[in-house]
C-alpha cells in the first residue's frame, strides 16, 4: 500500500503532482497514458507552467493512487471581521458621518503640523 502524502497546498499543485507521481512508481509517459493525455502535459503540469483543473488534479491523484482529502479553512488577514460587521450593522448615515468626522479630524491635524 502507498504511503500517505500529506501536503498542504501553497499554490504548488506541481510539487503535489511531482511528488504523487514518485510515490507510485511513474513516469510521466506512464501518467500521461493512464490519464489519456500526453507526457508533455505531465510536464507542464509538474513545472507550473500550467495547472490543472480541480477534476483533472483529482483524476491525476487516483491515476497515482491516492485521493484527495480537502478541508477549508478560514485564512486569518489580520482583518478584524467582528469590527467590519458592526460597521456594516449601522445605517449609510451613520457611517457617513462618522467618515465625515475623521475627515475633518485629519484636515485639522494636518494644519496643526
Amino acid at each position: 500500500m502507498i504511503g500517505t502524502i500529506r501536503r498542504r497546498l501553497d499554490g504548488d499543485v506541481a510539487e503535489l503532482i511531482r511528488e504523487a507521481r514518485h510515490w507510485a512508481g511513474m513516469n510521466q509517459t506512464h501518467l500521461a497514458a493512464a490519464l489519456g493525455t500526453t507526457q508533455s502535459v505531465i510536464s507542464r503540469w509538474e513545472r507550473g507552467h500550467d495547472t490543472p483543473r480541480p477534476e483533472t488534479l483529482v483524476k491525476i491523484l487516483r491515476a497515482c493512487g491516492y485521493e484527495a482529502d480537502v478541508v477549508l479553512r478560514p485564512v486569518d488577514t489580520g482583518v478584524d471581521r467582528a469590527q467590519i460587521q458592526a460597521m456594516l450593522r449601522r445605517t449609510p448615515t451613520s457611517r457617513l458621518r462618522e467618515a465625515e468626522a475623521m475627515f475633518d479630524f485629519v484636515r485639522t491635524m494636518r494644519r496643526a503640523v
